[in-house]
């Protein structure tokens, strides 16, 4: 039996380079019992994760095919060609390879929604949902937020969509000992807000000398080349504002996990609608105090263990910052409760995905 991971061509699976697709997909494969089983199809890579597991395949410009139908056309032909009859297969964020993937194939197929699917190629109309809810055995969301986006419109087949929260690994045993210190992780573009978080950072810093402010991320994910004018400027004003900030570019997980252990605050400041909010399921496994947008699914994640802002502008964010730096005992119970009601282990996320992959299999071939 094996079970085939189908990634999009651009996530990197990838020890330094691997982002928030990839990442989820390591966390589960962590707690799996079918981990022996499991391939993951991706784009060729140096460093892979779990590279026991991993099958990199490099695209050619002579398959006459776009990259993300190059690497589903190289599975399944190493698929059809394993003698092992008893297969699932996994698509993740990519909607329109369903047609091509279950044409003349038997094996049962799951597809992975980890953005709204009604800004995606392959699942925007009602009518290429419908069509998905015919050929996939099941449909996981990583919020409840996008499965009310998927299922807009539908009138049947409800039962095959289901929410899977991502899952993210705590590491540490005990609550960490905490610095002033305060973070933004994330894309340097405009829709994760990272301009609000300069801005607010620059107008407070000289009232408070003895904080430091950090900023993680580049203008792609798993880039550290500035591109982009908005970018460069962004970088540029946060760099000005003096010793008291810090700024990293693209790191990997192992770098933003020690940074979150020592952070007070985080600063998840979107103005668009996140899907799920990875960041701050991370930053509560490591205790620290929330500011984030309400919107989108990261209210799903934080909850009241933080501060949520309706609306979020520049204003409202430097005010509520302000209040919260100014409150140590605030600072510490919202760090406490980030720490108390952490939800969202890869052990939960893993194994819940194995339950629903027992019974996709045993639905599709029985005991055999």
């Amino acid at each position: 039996m094996k079970i085939n991971i189908l990634l999009p061509y651009k996530e990197k699976f990838d020890e330094n380079r691997a982002s928030s697709v990839s990442i989820t997909i390591r966390n589960n494969l962590s707690y799996s019992n079918y981990l022996n089983q499991i391939r993951v199809f991706g784009q060729d890579v140096e460093t892979p994760l779990y590279k026991d597991n991993f099958i990199g395949l490099k695209y050619s410009i002579l398959s006459f095919k776009g990259k993300n139908e190059f690497l589903a056309h190289e599975m399944l032909k190493i698929i059809n060609k394993d003698p092992d009859k008893k297969q699932l297969i996994e698509i993740h964020n990519r909607p329109y390879l369903v047609e091509q993937i279950t044409k003349g194939n038997e094996f049962p197929v799951s597809l992975f929604f980890h953005n709204d699917p009604q800004t995606m190629k392959g699942s925007k109309s009602i009518k290429e949902r419908e069509n998905i809810l015919k050929k996939c055995e099941k449909i996981f969301c990583v919020s409840e937020f996008i499965k009310k986006k998927f299922l807009e419109g539908l009138n049947e087949n409800f039962q095959k969509v289901d929410v899977l929260y991502n899952g993210v690994e705590r590491k540490l045993k005990k609550f960490p000992i905490k610095k002033k210190e305060i973070l933004f992780v994330g894309r340097l573009v405009a829709e994760k807000g990272v301009d609000l978080y300069v801005e607010v950072i620059k107008s407070i810093a000289n009232r408070f000398p003895d904080w430091k402010f950090h900023l993680i991320g580049s203008f792609r994910l798993g880039y550290d080349k500035n591109k982009g004018l908005f970018t460069s400027k962004i970088i540029k004003k946060f760099k000005k504002i003096g010793n008291q900030t810090q700024f990293h570019g693209f790191k990997n997980q192992n770098f933003v996990q020690e940074k979150m252990k020592s952070a007070s605050i985080i600063i998840i400041p979107s103005i668009w609608e996140e899907p799920f909010g990875l960041v701050a399921a991370e930053a509560m496994s490591n205790g620290i105090a929330i500011i984030a947008s309400d919107i989108g699914a990261i209210p799903e994640i934080v909850k009241k263990n933080g501060i949520l802002i309706k609306n979020i502008n520049q204003i409202k964010l430097q005010d509520e910052l302000e209040k919260l730096m100014n409150n140590s005992s605030k600072i510490k119970n919202l760090q406490k409760l980030s720490w108390n009601n952490f939800k969202h282990s890869s052990k939960n996320s893993s194994e819940k995905l194995d339950d629903y992959r027992n019974r996709i299999l045993f639905d599709h071939f029985g005991n055999n």
